[in-house]
């Protein structure tokens, strides 16, 4: 991480400490926090990290997106942060300035396809993340990017494991603010992979908070006369859930360092990076969480304690841009039609 990167990490920290604290939220009695922790994220420019300056956003670019989108999975952020910088980067892609505030994209779901006719849009898009809740919507459709109000689209009741809103979007009859043509190579399949490495990044944040506080209770938690901590199952575990977080860190930041300095996304080193990564880092959510619930028994599955938040989310984004399921059938499809020079080749090149 350089120093800018750094620098945007740190910002990005000090913000969701201020108004974004977990606990703080998990107590909330309403949803009062939300406005100002989102309008310091927006005037920082943490939520336009992706958009050019001369595109309206903060041109921070992708790594320093990448180090935000950590930090709000250390803080489990139940705002669509990940979702406007996601929508921003697509819009960049054809040249749209950014219109401010909270947007999503879609489609999100492998199969989706919306559909772009006489200047209208055509198609439904499902489980779109805050769809319901944001300004704008930055839509593929075709060969082309739409800038899309909300407001003009149906969207449908839904909620994902978190509680938060993911609806199902009828774009049918809709007519885009803006739409332009996109660069080659920028088409359902690369969106996807940037949507898988996204949420990978989210997770390995997550899971490091999760680590934190599991061994966090573990100092602190006293039966038969000492700390559990002190047990060597109980430390078994918690070097076993470090193991996992410290794997899903290692691989979220290789690939967003492949990102940031990719040439062509039908590079298919790029395609190994973020299946591996959505596969790994899928897994170690899994493992992870359920090592957390072990150290903490059945406290952590209450609504007054924070634990279930990081481990919803968790839930919730190993789904997202396909589970790791989907990722290890693809990678093994084209592992097995390159064969074993052409898996070597992709495992050795620079």
């Amino acid at each position: 991480m350089d120093e800018a990167e750094s620098l945007v990490r740190d910002a990005a920290t000090r913000i969701f400490q201020d108004l974004g604290d977990p606990q703080t939220i998990n107590n909330a009695e309403n949803d009062a926090w939300r406005a100002p922790l989102w309008s310091a994220l927006e005037e920082a420019g943490l939520s336009t990290a992706w958009v050019p300056d001369d595109l309206g956003g903060a041109g921070a670019g992708i790594g320093s997106g990448f180090a935000v989108l950590r930090v709000a999975g250390e803080f489990a952020a139940p705002l669509p942060l990940a979702e406007t910088l996601l929508a921003g980067w697509l819009l960049a892609q054809g040249g749209i300035v950014m219109p401010g505030g909270t947007m999503s994209l879609a489609p999100t779901r492998r199969g989706d396809k919306i559909s772009l006719v006489d200047g209208k849009l055509s198609g439904t898009a499902r489980a779109v993340p805050f769809a319901a809740e944001v300004d704008h919507l930055a839509v593929l459709a075709d060969d082309v990017v739409a800038l899309v109000g909300t407001a003009d689209c149906v969207c449908r009741d839904g909620r994902n494991l978190a509680g938060e809103v993911m609806n199902n979007v009828d774009f049918d009859g809709v007519t885009p603010l803006e739409m332009a043509p996109l660069p080659p190579g920028i088409n359902a399949g690369s969106v996807n992979m940037m949507g898988a490495a996204v949420r990978s990044m989210q997770m390995a944040g997550a899971l490091q908070s999760v680590l934190e506080i599991a061994v966090q209770y573990a100092e602190e938690r006293v039966a038969f006369g000492r700390p559990i901590g002190k047990f060597q199952a109980v430390q078994q575990n918690l070097a076993r859930l470090g193991e996992e977080a410290a794997a899903a860190i290692a691989i979220a930041n290789s690939t967003a360092h492949t990102i940031e300095h990719l040439d062509s996304w039908d590079d298919d080193g790029v395609f190994l990076d973020v299946a591996s990564a959505k596969i790994r880092v899928g897994e170690a959510a899994g493992q992870g969480s359920a090592i957390g619930h072990q150290a903490f028994g059945a406290i952590g599955f209450t609504q007054e304690h924070i634990l279930h938040r990081f481990v919803q989310r968790l839930w919730s984004w190993r789904d997202d841009f396909d589970n790791e399921a989907v990722w290890a059938a693809e990678l093994g499809r084209r592992a097995a039609a390159k064969g074993g020079a052409g898996l070597w080749h992709s495992l050795t090149a620079a």
